[in-house]
């Protein structure tokens, strides 16, 4: 475990990838409840 802290936080590739992974896990979260809003929300009549 300790080894895998030191990978990611340890040096700045280790920081960057870990940023861009939680980025792309909000982006993917926030889509899919925009969509799920979307579908819930939509007209009959279409």
């Amino acid at each position: 475990m300790a080894f895998w802290l030191d990978l990611m936080f340890g040096s700045d590739v280790g920081l960057m990838s870990m940023i861009v992974i939680i980025a792309t896990l909000l982006l993917i979260s926030f889509y899919a409840g925009y969509f799920i809003y979307k579908v819930k929300n939509a007209d009959e009549n279409r």
